[in-house]
C-alpha cells in the first residue's frame, strides 16, 4: 500500500521484529561485518552495493534513511554523502567528461558555482554558461554540441528565481541532456522534480531534511542505474561515507518533517507580507507570495511553500546594512538555513570573496539584498524584531 508522506516518514520500512520491536531502530555504529564461512563473503562481493561488508559502502542505519528519502521523492534509489556538496560534486562528476559543456542558472549555491567555475573548467577543461533560467530561450539559446549536462536550482539562492522544471527537461531530452536540480530549498515534500523529468535530485540533509542544525550531510536520489553508478565510482572510490550516527539523527529528523515544514511555510508567509509593509524595504523574494513574479508558475509546480527569503533594504550603504543586521535580536547571524531557530545572512559577505565583481553583480544581487530563514519561533516575535531593527535605520 502506498502511503502518505507523513505516514512514510514516522514509520521505519523494516520490520520492527529485525530489533527487538523497538520504536527507533538502533545505530549500526560498526566499520565492518563478518560472515560464516568463506562462500558467504564471496558472494557478498560479488554484489558489493546491495551487501554490508564494509561501512565505506553499505550500513544498515544510512541504508534505512536512503530508502525513505527515495520513496519521498518519487525516485527509485537514494544515496547518502556526508554534505551537499559531496552529493552535488558526485552527480555532476558522474555525468560529465573532459571538455563538456554544463549550463546552470546564475544565482546558484556558492560553493557550487565555484565548483563548475574555479574546479571543473580547470581540471576537466569543462565551460560553463550561466543563465537566468526564468524563460526556456535562455537554455536554448545556450545549448552547444559539446553540452552535457543542465543544473537546476528552483528556487534559485539568493534572489529565489524558479524555472519551469518540465519545460526545461523536456528540452533536455529532445538534445540528450541530463538535468541535476539542488531541490533543497521545497525539499520532496512540496517539490518533486523526478517526477517532473529530472535525472537527478540532490539535497543538503543539513537543511530542513535535517531540521535541528546538527548534522551536515547530502543525498543524491534518482534512478537504479545512476545511482549504481555513483555508488561504485564517485561515492566508494572517493570515500565520501556518510556516518550511521548521522543517519540516524536524519532518520529521528525526517519524523517531524511535514510538521515543521507547515510551521515554516505559515510562518514565513506571515514575515515576507511584513516585510513587504515596511518603507525601508524595496523588494521580498518568496515565492509563496501572489505578488511574486512568477507565483503562478510556483503553484504549478510546487505543493508548498518553506521559510527562507530575501529581500532588499532600501539602501546600498554597507556600514547602513551592517547596522540593520547587528541590531537584531532573535536572528542569529549564520551561514546555513531550515533548522528550528531564525537566521540572517547577507550574501555580499561570502559571494564577494568566492566571486568577482562581475560575477555577483551578474547574479543580480546588491549590498542590500538580506536572507533570512525563518525558523519555528513565534511569528510574531520575529516581526517585532525585524521591525525594531529595520525602523532603526530609518533614524
Amino acid at each position: 500500500m502506498k502511503r502518505k508522506p507523513s505516514t512514510l516518514l514516522c514509520h521505519d520500512i523494516n520490520d520492527s521484529s529485525l530489533y527487538h520491536g523497538a520504536v527507533v531502530p538502533p545505530i549500526f555504529q560498526n566499520s565492518l561485518f563478518t560472515f560464516n564461512d568463506w562462500d558467504a563473503i564471496d558472494n557478498a562481493f560479488n554484489n558489493r552495493e546491495h551487501n554490508f561488508i564494509y561501512s565505506r559502502g553499505r550500513n544498515p542505519t544510512v541504508q534505512l534513511v536512503e530508502e525513505k528519502l527515495a520513496q519521498l521523492a518519487c525516485g527509485e534509489r537514494a544515496q547518502l554523502f556526508p554534505s551537499g556538496m559531496a552529493a552535488i560534486t558526485a552527480a555532476c562528476l558522474h555525468f560529465l567528461k573532459p571538455t563538456a559543456h554544463i549550463i546552470a542558472i546564475k544565482n546558484m549555491y556558492g560553493p557550487a558555482n565555484n565548483l563548475l567555475v574555479n574546479y571543473l573548467s580547470k581540471k576537466m577543461q569543462i565551460e560553463t554558461t550561466f543563465v537566468s533560467g526564468c524563460d526556456i530561450h535562455d537554455f536554448e539559446e545556450a545549448i552547444q554540441s559539446n553540452t552535457a549536462l543542465i543544473y537546476l536550482e528552483s528556487p534559485s539562492s539568493a534572489i529565489f528565481s524558479l524555472q519551469d522544471i518540465k519545460a526545461v527537461t523536456c528540452l533536455a531530452k529532445e538534445h540528450g541532456i541530463k538535468t541535476i536540480i539542488d531541490n533543497t530549498w521545497a525539499t520532496p515534500l512540496y517539490q518533486k522534480p523526478l517526477s517532473l523529468g529530472v535525472d537527478l535530485e540532490v539535497h543538503s540533509c543539513s537543511k530542513y531534511l535535517g531540521g535541528h542544525s546538527d548534522i551536515v550531510g547530502g543525498v543524491i536520489i534518482g534512478k537504479d542505474s545512476d545511482i549504481s553508478s555513483i555508488f561504485h565510482n564517485e561515492y566508494e572510490l572517493l570515500g565520501a561515507k556518510t556516518a550511521p550516527i548521522e543517519a540516524w539523527l536524519l532518520l529521528r529528523s525526517l519524523r517531524t518533517l511535514t510538521l515543521r515544514l507547515q510551521k515554516h511555510q505559515k510562518s514565513g508567509l506571515q514575515i515576507a507580507q511584513f516585510l513587504e509593509s515596511h518603507n525601508n524595504v524595496v523588494k521580498v523574494n518568496y515565492p509563496g507570495l501572489s505578488t511574486f513574479d512568477q507565483h503562478e508558475l510556483a503553484k504549478r509546480q510546487m505543493f508548498g511553500f518553506s521559510g527562507l527569503m530575501s529581500f532588499k533594504l532600501n539602501t546600498d550603504d554597507i556600514n547602513t546594512v551592517k547596522h540593520f543586521v547587528n541590531q537584531l535580536k532573535i536572528f542569529k547571524i549564520g551561514v546555513s538555513w531550515g533548522g528550528h531557530e531564525s537566521l540572517i545572512y547577507v550574501p555580499a559577505i561570502s559571494y564577494l570573496k568566492e566571486m568577482t565583481d562581475s560575477q555577483f553583480k551578474n547574479m543580480g544581487i546588491s549590498l542590500g539584498d538580506i536572507r533570512i530563514s525563518v525558523g519555528l519561533e513565534d511569528p510574531e516575535d520575529l516581526i517585532v524584531d525585524l521591525k525594531e531593527a529595520l525602523d532603526c535605520i530609518s533614524k
